[in-house]
């Protein structure tokens, strides 16, 4: 079986384009895959990383705000719409795929629905529960549309398509170790631990709450373990507001780091999480069932996150705060109330863990299946 998957931009639609490669060869062994992606965005890395070829094809946004530098950027985005429907044939003639996939981001939109229009079996995946522009578009053209979240259908037409909820793959190695052995491994004791992180860029908003947050509860010697990771954006700043408070970076109840990568060990060592909502972060909250305090990203497309948090939000799994509420005096308060609340959290845990779809990897194996068949018909 020949398989393409088309995705790009960021992290976001690149792995579960590689994740669901996985899920596949696992069943089928000996599939071929082909990559399509832009040729600066970070599938460029990613994918070649993973052991996947890569065929790139230049796609851009479109710019709504008017400016001369915007105008400069349609004219080039114009441009390559123009050109995008002779690329994709040319990539879908020169790999004969079977089936062809697209998990969002600008490159999969000339792919898939070239792919469609050929006669290709094709699905996408919509990894947010509010979707992208790329995937709303594609739904109504191509055979299948697996969803994250079935929230995702209120902004789609869902009577002109098929669709399944998958849920989104996370990597093997969330929920394999128990909390006692996560904290033994890290050097913690056993009581409260809180792992805040704002993605491997870190966020500015969390480092800020994350500072107020670890002086007042080292200042008031209350029973916290903390593992925080500032990313890159904090890595000139977070270490000096530490070191000025006087608090090491890494002590019996401190671990802080610029990225974090043992993610599987310190979400099973968590009581509660700290972070954005991004899909994939959100899909391993809830596969290891951790409470959370969400402060969605406020510049993504769509508010897609604010979306993606409010699932966790309205299952009681999570506490919702907008970045514009998002105080270091408002952080602490709810960090308290958990802390001095263990029940609350126990039970905000089981609503996460509830939210899980055990059987994603069947489920998506399930979509791959009805492809082939149309494939060999």
């Amino acid at each position: 079986m020949k398989v393409l998957i088309a995705c790009g931009g960021t992290g976001g639609h690149i792995n579960p384009g590689l994740a669901i490669a996985d899920i596949i060869k696992s069943r089928y062994p000996d599939t071929e895959f082909l990559f399509a992606g832009t040729p600066k965005g970070m599938e460029a890395k990613l994918v070649p990383k993973a052991g996947y070829r890569l065929e790139t094809i230049k796609v851009a946004g479109f710019q709504r705000k008017i400016s001369l530098e915007n105008i400069g950027r349609n004219a080039k985005a114009a441009a390559y719409l123009a050109a995008s429907g002779r690329r994709a044939r040319q990539i879908i003639e020169g790999f004969k795929p079977d089936i062809a996939i697209g998990t969002g981001g600008y490159a999969a939109g000339p792919v898939i629905r070239k792919a469609a229009r050929m006669g290709i079996p094709t699905a996408i995946h919509e990894q947010n529960a509010y979707p992208g522009v790329t995937n709303k578009l594609l739904a109504k053209e191509v055979d299948h549309v697996m969803l994250t979240v079935k929230e995702a259908l209120d902004y789609m037409d869902s009577d002109k398509f098929e669709y399944t909820v998958t849920g989104l793959p996370v990597r093997s190695s969330i929920n394999t170790i128990s909390r006692p052995e996560a904290r033994k491994k890290l050097g913690f004791n056993g009581d409260f631990t809180i792992l805040s992180f704002g993605g491997s860029l870190g966020a500015g908003c969390i480092n800020e709450t994350m500072t107020e947050a670890i002086k007042w509860h080292v200042g008031k010697g209350l029973k916290i373990n903390h593992i925080h990771g500032y990313g890159g954006m904090g890595k000139d700043t977070f270490p000096q507001a530490m070191n000025s408070s006087g608090i090491p970076l890494k002590s019996d109840r401190l671990r802080i780091t610029e990225y974090i990568n043992d993610m599987d060990v310190c979400l099973a060592a968590a009581d509660l999480v700290i972070c954005r909502s991004g899909a994939s972060t959100l899909a391993e909250l809830e596969a290891a069932g951790r409470a959370s305090i969400l402060i969605p990203s406020p510049i993504v497309a769509g508010n897609h996150q604010y979306h993606n948090a409010m699932v966790l939000g309205k299952a009681g799994a999570a506490i919702v705060v907008e970045q514009k509420d998002a105080s270091s005096e408002r952080i602490i308060s709810e960090i308290e109330k958990l802390y001095n609340d263990p029940d609350r959290v126990t039970v905000m845990s089981d609503s996460a863990a509830k939210l899980h779809l055990a059987d994603t990897n069947e489920r998506i194996l399930s979509v791959i299946d009805k492809l082939r068949a149309k494939a060999k018909k």
